[in-house]
């Protein structure tokens, strides 16, 4: 990742052209030259200018010359290349040759552009496509990969419009949503069942040889198998249990899923182990795992195996993750990369004026799982996140330390959006997330009293919104107890009084397949307190399939979930497994989500959901029915930058011998940001595998490639605007424009 041109010492600058020189004098292999000798015999254009060209100046020129004059007979592909444009009505309208033309401009234009790629550990990129070329048409060398020639193939087709953009009917997506059940299919439910009787089983076998043991969940020497068994069953619903009985190890991973991993799979997981990798999976999440694999839903539960089955990937890379997210890596008394400055290094993260992020010294600090793409891996390989709950107690400092962070809350200007996460909110206990509550209560009520003696155009924003970040609505339902409920409720009671006015539990599903029954009682619950429920989705691989993210969306409407976010697979090499590339999010978004858009003309009715929470599944079903639409698309496509903020408006600027794309991304325009952006420019991107690998992988899984032939020209894309009920509500009075805690240099 590199945010502008990487310089280097002399030295350095003189062994990367050395390395670069000789990989230039790598001759290509066979596919490559078959893909080559395509290419050429599809574009007599460029094959004349490659022949005629003495040099790869002359190559760079000529296709310039050439493409320049294409583009110009498209004013609005022109004007986007140029940036003359705002916003998404000019990207929206830009033809499909459009984006091959604008393409291979920015290739020219940043040819011989150096990055520090941390997908190879910090060796140096170079993007020259036109030079690979020239070098593999003059000499067959250049060291340039099949997948690059692949890429370059349809690049072309793009532009001299042999390969046309078929945007699917709605009538065609709503079939790619049929083949993916959800959890609650009562032919899902039943194998569930089956898993969990085997699972407790297991359980069961393991506690009477005396290899697990608990103190709470133990039985009593006279008690019958059968009695036993009618325990367990009322044990799993008490999430104490799940914790207790979590799986650490591949071995018993292995006995509680049958048996049924291969030995490939059963090496790799060993090699996790080896390589402190550490494994925690509750015995329910583990239930929604296939062992008896149904014909009616063959890899249906490959977004969950995913989380759950590391790769190897993952655990090549495990020592040598670097942090995706820079403005998380803080020093005290430092501001962080968005200039923000922080009360602790491990509590507060900040990236925007209006939110920040609280982590507690809690239990909450941990997860109830860990989630093979998480964008923390890097501090679980440090050792900063672990599964050892009781060391993550609360420690008697806590009470001291949460309100010098509200301190720091209640003296910010521009504050208003508490995301309290961890690890996950929900796994704090009852007892320390309501003081944590009552601690934001009493400060958002210190901060309103303070305003009182402020004037209009220098009050500080006021707390508006609150947030729970968690997942065990969805790893471990069985949390939502109907204590938390009125926890929940009770501060929401309090809240509205003094003026905060969202409240929100933001969650991760990620397929339909994990929401069951006990994850719908679970949203149920926290409807019922008054909270709204939103989903952060993850586009990975198997997430990404056809129909899959829209499928999910229409299950969690049906449960009162609204989307909110959809992100890529933030991270390097470790999750190259997972790794769905941008062109794929730009592909869902315009090609499947598309048929989930709200009319402006609804705006007004989905304001007010989150003012209604109890009746969202009764507001939902009716707007979906006002509207004509299968599901609600209020979820945003975006990428977190290893920068500053989110973002999807991003162009393909380069793509290296190996095939990878390289993405620059510009910030989100539609939300305020920290005014460090404008110092810092453009963050670029390479991707961690080229389009053709990841339409392999789909391959593997039973996709049909035919499917997904577009997916080789989204090579642009522009960031959605929020959703009217994720703007913030108006305060009666005017904010300061102060900035404080924040320092620029």
């Amino acid at each position: 990742m590199t945010r502008a041109s990487t310089k280097f010492p002399r030295r350095r600058y003189d062994d990367i052209s050395q390395k670069i020189h000789d990989l230039d004098k790598i001759a290509i292999d066979v596919r490559s030259h078959k893909l080559l000798k395509q290419l050429f015999s599809e574009n007599p254009k460029l094959d004349e200018i490659m022949r005629k060209s003495s040099n790869e100046v002359e190559a760079l020129v000529g296709v310039e010359n050439w493409i320049m004059g294409v583009l110009e007979k498209s004013p609005n592909g022109l004007k986007f290349y140029k940036n003359q444009h705002e916003g998404r009505k000019t990207f929206e309208a830009l033809q499909w040759r459009d984006y091959a033309a604008i393409r291979l401009l920015d290739y020219i234009k940043n040819a011989g552009r150096e990055f520090e790629d941390l997908n190879l550990r910090g060796e140096i990129a170079i993007s020259n496509p036109i030079k690979m070329i020239w070098l593999a048409e003059k000499h067959g060398i250049g060291g340039a990969k099949p997948y690059f020639f692949e890429d370059m193939l349809h690049l072309f087709r793009q532009l001299s419009g042999k390969e046309e953009r078929h945007l699917p009917s709605k009538q065609r997506v709503e079939k790619w949503m049929e083949r993916w059940p959800s959890g609650l299919d009562p032919r899902i439910v039943q194998l569930r069942e089956e898993n969990k009787k085997r699972i407790l089983n297991v359980i069961i076998d393991r506690i009477e040889k005396n290899e697990i043991s608990s103190a709470r969940f133990a039985f009593e020497n006279s008690i019958s198998r059968e009695e036993k068994y009618e325990r367990a069953l009322l044990w799993w619903d008490d999430h104490r249990f799940h914790f207790n009985f979590a799986v650490r190890s591949p071995g018993l991973l292995n006995e509680m899923l049958g048996h049924s991993l291969d030995p490939d799979t059963m090496k790799i997981l060993y090699s996790a182990e080896k390589a402190n990798i550490p494994f925690f999976v509750n015995p329910y999440y583990l239930s929604l795992l296939h062992v008896r694999v149904p014909y009616f839903a063959i890899g249906a539960d490959l977004a969950i195996r995913d989380y759950v089955i590391y790769s190897k990937q993952l655990i090549d890379e495990f020592g040598y993750i670097v942090a995706w997210e820079k403005e998380d890596q803080v020093e005290p008394g430092k501001p962080n990369a968005a200039g923000w400055l922080l009360p602790t290094h491990s509590n507060i993260h900040r990236r925007y004026p209006e939110v920040a992020i609280l982590i507690p010294d809690t239990v909450g600090r941990a997860c109830a799982g860990l989630c093979a793409s998480c964008q923390r891996m890097y501090d679980f390989q440090s050792g900063h996140l672990n599964f050892d709950l009781d060391k993550l107690k609360p420690k008697e400092t806590w009470a001291e330390k949460l309100e010098r962070l509200m301190e720091y809350f209640e003296n910010d200007s521009q504050l208003r959006d508490i995301l309290i996460t961890g690890g996950d909110a929900l796994m704090s206990s009852d007892r320390s997330l309501e003081k944590i509550l009552d601690a934001v209560y009493r400060m958002a009520v210190r901060k309103r009293e303070a305003n009182k003696l402020r004037k209009d155009g220098e009050k500080y924003a006021e707390l508006l919104r609150v947030r729970l970040g968690t997942r065990l609505p969805v790893y471990l339902p069985q949390r939502i107890t109907d204590s938390l409920i009125k926890i929940l409720a009770n501060f929401k009671s309090r809240a509205s009084e003094i003026g905060i006015r969202q409240f929100l539990v933001q969650t991760h599903f990620v397929s339909p397949m994990e929401v069951t029954r006990e994850s719908r009682e679970g949203v149920r619950r926290l409807i019922s307190s008054g909270w709204t429920v939103t989903n952060q989705h993850v586009l990975t691989t198997s997430a990404s399939r056809r129909g899959h993210t829209a499928k999910l969306r229409q299950v969690l409407n049906e449960i009162g979930v609204l989307g909110y976010y959809t992100f890529s697979v933030k991270g390097y090499m470790e999750n190259q497994h997972n790794f769905a590339t941008n062109a794929r999010a730009v592909q869902e978004q315009l090609e499947e989500k598309v048929f989930g858009l709200l009319p402006e003309k609804y705006y007004k009715t989905i304001r007010r959901f989150p003012n209604e929470p109890e009746t969202v599944i009764e507001n939902i079903k009716e707007l979906l029915k006002s509207a004509d639409l299968p599901f609600l698309a209020t979820d945003r496509n975006v990428l977190n930058l290893p920068g500053v903020g989110k973002s999807l408006t991003f162009r393909v600027i380069g793509i290296t011998r190996y095939g990878r794309r390289v993405l620059e991304f510009d910030h989100d325009t539609t939300r305020n940001h920290s005014p460090i952006i404008s110092k810092m420019g453009k963050v670029v991107i390479i991707e961690s595998k080229p389009v053709s690998e990841y339409l392999q992988h789909l391959k593997e899984i039973g996709e049909d490639l035919l499917e997904y032939e577009s997916i080789w020209g989204y090579s642009l894309g522009e960031t959605e605007p929020r959703m009217p009920i994720y703007e913030y509500p108006d305060y009666d009075f005017t904010v300061t424009k102060n900035l404080t805690n924040l320092v620029i240099e």
